[in-house]
């Protein structure tokens, strides 16, 4: 099996500091640009797997570079550069402590929330009878607080306004980009026989200005459903065919995993851990239009420090 870059600790000039996220190692270079390392680690229910994905790095990375570019026009955002197919390089700002999860399928957490009673979504109030996988009659904005540990916590537009996370006019520029995005990203799926089913986007402000930062419609940070056997699949009430992480937070729940008290992590073997690869790889096809090239032959860390020296030298 392929290596996985799952760790990195790099030096580069001008380096501030460096934050290692779940997903992401984001080098603070100067207090002034960001350099963003997608490795191939993957999380479920806020935890770290034991055992990196080959590639997941880099189709996050490309995926979310593309979309950044073919969003532009809707609102700034924060990439300057992709110096290495793991890497991407923007404007350092400062990022707010909401997440604009937009949702236009009751799926996912919300349709588990909604099975087990609950009926308003983050000030959203939802009819009864509604059935898994059911489209919203307009798209649903329902944001996460983003916590520095554990569990995000859904909280209404309302909540974040008086509590201070963000002010009035910064929120609603937020939930005015958030849905433009979501237009776009809609309009690009279908173009691929895709549905974007939901997604998370992130912002920061930077010099007054508020920028749409991190990742954009990676199957980290979204849900595609295929559009062909929806309907047919949804009125049987049979399970959809998607492209998100979602398979695996199911493969982890049906091993008795969510994170909770006294369970046990299972075993990931490299052939599942392969599988994912694919599975991350054929998302990577689909919702791209395009074969995705393998970057091997080196040692992923050697190459990626390279590559992004070089860039800041040449800068």
């Amino acid at each position: 099996m392929s290596k996985a870059l799952t760790r990195t600790d790099f030096r580069f000039k001008g380096q501030k500091s460096v934050y290692h996220g779940k997903v992401r190692d984001v080098y603070n270079i100067d207090d002034d640009l960001l350099v963003m390392v997608a490795t191939d680690r993957i999380s479920a229910f806020d935890v770290i797997l034991p055992k990196g994905i080959p590639y997941k790095g880099q189709v996050l990375n490309q995926i979310a570079a593309k979309f950044l570019d073919a969003t532009a026009d809707i609102c700034p955002n924060w990439k300057l550069a992709t110096p290495d197919p793991m890497v991407t390089v923007g404007l350092k700002c400062e990022g707010f402590r909401v997440e604009m999860i937009i949702r236009g399928y009751l799926t996912g957490s919300a349709w588990r929330d909604y099975k087990a009673g609950c009926r308003n979504l983050c000030g959203n109030i939802l009819p009864e009878g509604m059935r898994e996988n059911q489209k919203f009659p307009e798209p649903l904005i329902t944001p996460t607080t983003k916590a520095e540990e554990g569990h995000d916590e859904n909280i209404s537009k309302e909540e974040i306004i008086a509590q201070g996370l963000v002010s009035k006019e910064d929120y609603e520029i937020m939930e005015r980009y958030t849905r433009a995005l979501f237009n776009r990203g809609t309009e690009i799926a279908a173009r691929k026989g895709l549905i974007l089913v939901d997604t998370k986007y992130e912002f920061g402000k930077r010099d007054g200005k508020v920028y749409l930062i991190d990742e954009i419609h990676t199957p980290d940070s979204s849900r595609y459903f295929y559009a062909d056997g929806y309907q047919d699949k949804f009125r049987k009430g049979e399970p959809q065919k998607q492209l998100s992480k979602e398979f695996v937070r199911q493969w982890l729940i049906e091993h008795d995993f969510m994170n909770q008290p006294g369970q046990v992590m299972p075993e990931i073997t490299d052939a599942y851990a392969e599988s994912v690869s694919e599975r991350y790889i054929e998302l990577y096809e689909h919702i791209v239009g395009e074969k995705f090239v393998k970057e091997s032959g080196t040692d992923p860390a050697v190459r990626i420090e390279n590559n992004v020296k070089t860039w800041l030298e040449n800068r």
